[in-house]
């Protein structure tokens, strides 16, 4: 039925292979923007190519992320070891989801571990049977498999060269999970789950029920502001792990890093009063924000290439 379709409307298998594929990928696209992700905005910083790749990747690390959280899915241990066989179809080049078969086209081109796929979905699994952290230790494992793996992915999407690289994106993506918990807190509670690690909770009195219904006190106050600190920690390790050689690939990553630094600002300022609304950027402050990124960016490769003007005409 296939060819003879194909045939009968004047396409070659490949050319309908093609089509199939950009299908494909317009879902994940779509999944992101619907997402109203800031990764989304991020990754317009990038080539046709590399976006669409980072769109797939998003798209199953949202998927897999959903599952958690989505209560009309009765099964979701079982749905999570599904999507396992999945990425190994993904990997053996034999996906069998739209979500897939965009993410197959990239794990190859890009040459992607399997292991950081792997990871997000433990990170998930840990939502199914953790509800709290006793120790900041057990966080930051969840933080890294939920989001220090997705940027490990990523910048095997962006290029690098430098292993420390592969720091930055690791102290990266546990400021970002940082920062979302920080935000979400009321969201969390909602479903009965607190991450603020419980050792951090007696350290400055504040009671889990006070947490679970939304009580602002001078001492869930001061909790959020060593939670912000600490957070922000992270985002200057980040910084500072990043290697100049690699700066001009990073473009994405570090609107993504302005970005969330920006949204931990709006929650620090808001004297973490995260009950009362979820703090978010608009899209034209974000599209600010990368604007500045790009244009440091520019401005830096143009007095690289001054520096190198001017050392060939002193050898010269």
């Amino acid at each position: 039925m296939g060819v003879l379709r194909t045939e009968k409307i004047g396409m070659r298998p490949a050319a309908a292979s093609s089509a199939a594929l950009a299908r494909d990928y317009a879902r994940c696209a779509e999944a992101t923007r619907r997402a109203s992700s800031n990764f989304y905005y991020a990754f317009m910083l990038l080539p046709r190519e590399k976006r669409r790749a980072l769109y797939a990747v998003y798209a199953f690390c949202r998927f897999i992320d959903d599952i958690a959280d989505d209560e009309s899915v009765a099964d979701p241990a079982a749905m999570l070891e599904r999507w396992r066989e999945e990425l190994a179809n993904v990997y053996a080049g034999a996906p069998r989801r739209p979500i897939s078969r965009a993410l197959a086209d990239n794990v190859r081109r890009f040459n992607i571990p399997r292991r950081h796929f792997e990871e997000v979905i433990d990170g998930v699994e840990m939502d199914l049977t953790r509800r709290r952290y006793e120790s900041f230790a057990g966080l930051e494992l969840y933080c890294h498999r939920v989001a220090s793996a997705v940027g490990l992915v990523c910048i095997e999407i962006f290029g690098y060269r430098e292993p420390a690289t592969r720091i930055y994106a690791e102290k990266l993506g546990i400021a970002f999970q940082l920062t979302n918990i920080l935000r979400d807190v009321r969201e969390d509670a909602a479903r009965g789950r607190i991450y603020l690690p419980r050792e951090d909770l007696r350290r400055f009195g504040v009671a889990e029920d006070d947490v679970l219904r939304g009580v602002h006190t001078p001492e869930f106050r001061s909790l959020m502001a060593f939670e912000a600190d600490r957070a922000r920690a992270f985002y200057r390790e980040a910084e500072a792990a990043l290697p100049e050689p690699d700066r001009p690939t990073m473009l994405a990553a570090e609107g993504m890093r302005v970005i969330y630094s920006a949204i931990l600002g709006e929650i620090i300022r808001s004297d973490y009063r995260v009950f009362e609304r979820r703090h978010s950027l608009s899209s034209a402050r974000k599209l600010a924000l990368l604007a500045g990124v790009w244009g440091r960016a520019w401005l830096a490769r143009g007095a690289n290439w001054t520096r190198w003007r001017s050392k060939q005409r002193t050898s010269s």
